[in-house]
């Protein structure tokens, strides 16, 4: 069977007025991540990825420590949920909860957790980009154009974001739509889910892993925004 490595990007520039981009920190994890793979003398036979950019620079910061460049298959269906559209459709039917000015960052998670949950059970109303539904049809269209067009190499890397890895993982093992609201706010920075697959079938073998931080020197360096 083939074998995907499936990243999350990089840290990403929360806080900022542009969060699609990495932080420094997001390109040093993406290149100590490379650096693991190739310290392993792991290759790979082609690059997923979606069409933002954070996923691309984390694609690029991989390949830059694995000193190699990989043919990129962008796939929009790997891409993240519009996370800002839905707290703020959700604040916006519940001002009562907007968090105050300089409040944590865990004040946006808990709203944006709440905000998922009544999402996937289609109570949020407002603008929203997509439905639950839409993004969960999407992520499996991925998931299954990876089946087809890759059950013939050894190892793929895929690059994607926290909500959508965690629907792509939801799918693999036929969980609940609330596994998935779980498993995005678990997922850390450049961390790897590990599996395999072929035309049939993907299986998991392991979740949210950090081996290119886990050391003394890095541990500040894991992070899960």
């Amino acid at each position: 069977m083939a074998q995907f490595y499936l990243v999350r990007h990089g840290q990403a520039s929360f806080g900022t007025d542009n969060y699609d981009r990495l932080s420094e920190l997001g390109h040093q994890q993406a290149r100590w991540l490379g650096e693991y793979f190739a310290e392993r003398d792991m290759g790979f036979d082609a690059l997923v990825c979606g069409d933002l950019v954070r996923h691309r620079e984390t694609g690029a910061g991989i390949c830059e420590g694995l000193g190699v460049a990989l043919p990129e298959d962008i796939q929009s269906g790997l891409n993240e949920f519009d996370f800002q559209s839905l707290v703020n459709a959700y604040l916006a039917q519940h001002p009562d909860q907007v968090p105050s000015e300089g409040a944590p960052v865990a004040a946006f998670y808990k709203a944006l957790k709440t905000a998922m949950k009544h999402w996937r059970m289609d109570t949020l109303t407002g603008d929203l980009p997509e439905s639950w539904q839409g993004f969960s049809d999407r992520v499996a269209a991925a998931r299954d154009h990876i089946q087809q067009q890759y059950n013939d190499k050894d190892r793929l890397l895929i690059v994607s974001s926290g909500g959508a890895m965690a629907m792509f993982i939801k799918h693999i093992l036929g969980a609940s739509d609330e596994a998935v609201v779980e498993l995005n706010l678990q997922i850390r920075n450049s961390s790897v889910s590990h599996g395999f697959f072929n035309q049939k079938v993907v299986r998991m073998a392991s979740f949210n892993n950090v081996p290119h931080l886990d050391r003394p020197d890095r541990f500040d360096a894991i992070t899960y925004y």
